[in-house]
């Protein structure tokens, strides 16, 4: 889709001009200090040994387990990592957050609410299970949303689909994309419950007659390689109203950001999207894979990786650090005015400590 250039000024834009009148010096003072902190952090919770990586998708099971990076990125393109901020693995459910969007763009709005709802299931993830009023899969945040919304992305072929997928991923990350072929392989010879929930949906009319090629596309999607410092750019993207803040390119038009966002922040977390919302306070999705996306709106994005997983399929390090990170740096974002980062953002504010550390 072509993307018109935006009138408006990005959270981004807004930060570098007060970051270009900002004394050198007091610029370093605050990089170096975030990255210190983020340093901390890491060093808090590399020892954290609980959880397993997935095992239902074999080769996720083959991961390091012990694989932990987390990295930072601001809006206006300053960013900091440490640990395995490099090591690729797959996106997994994250992927559900661009494809959402690439849909609301390719259709609007309300031709992707006749498919899939906005509303948080109360069910697992894979659950086999429809809306029993709107027949509609919950939310794009579950598979069935999301097998939904891959049926929406538009192509004459199913090549025109997938190459339309990873342009927007390219978009978000400023870079071409790959496919882990053995994740995909592996990921749909055990694909049992995808397809039964594909049919329940064709079944009800909400796909249309191409039940294998949907599901093929939303295992690719799903098998994208990517990296932390991959989804802390995927969530100052979104932090900067849609604009890469490394390349300036428009990955999601404005108008569809808040959908995105409110959408990740109520549904984004598996089963603990509500815990989630209460204690962290931050747009976010988690994928099986171990990462995690966070975004602090106007401000930056967040990700962690490590593949250690919870019992509901979150990264046990992941929830930590960015449980901490929120508690430590005030940037729920239900309690603005308690936000570590608002008097970081000020051009004459000295260099704050985080609360309770």
């Amino acid at each position: 889709m072509e993307h018109l250039e935006s009138t408006h000024t990005t959270p981004g834009e807004e930060r570098a001009l007060r970051v270009a009148a900002m004394d050198p010096a007091v610029h370093a003072e605050r990089v170096q200090w975030m990255h210190d902190y983020v340093v901390s952090v890491h060093e808090r919770y590399r020892g954290l040994d609980g959880g397993e990586p997935a095992s239902y998708i074999p080769e996720l099971a083959m991961v390091e387990p012990d694989h932990f990076g987390i990295s930072v990125l601001t809006t206006d393109g300053q960013g900091n990592g440490v640990g395995d901020v490099g090591v690729e693995f797959s996106i997994q459910s994250i992927s559900k957050v661009l494809v959402y969007g690439l849909a609301l763009e390719a259709l609007g709005r309300e031709r992707v609410l006749e498919r899939v709802g906005v509303e948080p299931s109360g069910e697992r993830f894979n659950a086999i299970v429809l809306d029993e009023e709107s027949n509609r899969p919950f939310n794009p945040m579950v598979n069935a949303g999301a097998i939904a919304v891959s049926d929406l992305v538009p192509g004459a072929t199913p090549a025109d689909r997938l190459a339309l997928v990873l342009e927007v991923f390219r978009r978000y990350l400023g870079h071409p994309v790959e496919i882990d072929w053995d994740v995909y392989r592996s990921e749909k010879s055990t694909g049992n419950r995808n397809r039964a929930i594909a049919y329940l949906m064709l079944s009800k009319g909400i796909i249309d007659d191409r039940v294998d090629e949907t599901l093929d596309l939303y295992v690719a999607q799903c098998s994208v390689k990517v990296t932390a410092a991959d989804l802390a750019l995927i969530g100052a993207t979104l932090a900067n109203a849609g604009v890469n803040p490394l390349t300036g390119e428009v990955a999601l038009e404005r108008q569809y950001v808040r959908d995105v966002l409110s959408v990740s922040l109520t549904c984004g977390m598996y089963d603990y999207s509500g815990e989630w919302a209460y204690r962290v306070g931050l747009p976010a999705k988690s994928g099986v894979g171990g990462g995690i996306m966070a975004v602090l709106p106007g401000m930056g994005g967040l990700g962690v990786y490590s593949p250690r997983l919870d019992h509901l399929g979150n990264s046990a390090r992941g929830i930590a650090v960015c449980e901490d990170m929120s508690e430590d740096l005030g940037v729920h974002i239900f309690a603005p005015e308690d936000s570590w980062l608002t008097a970081y953002r000020q051009i004459d504010t000295p260099v704050p400590s985080p609360r309770g550390r």
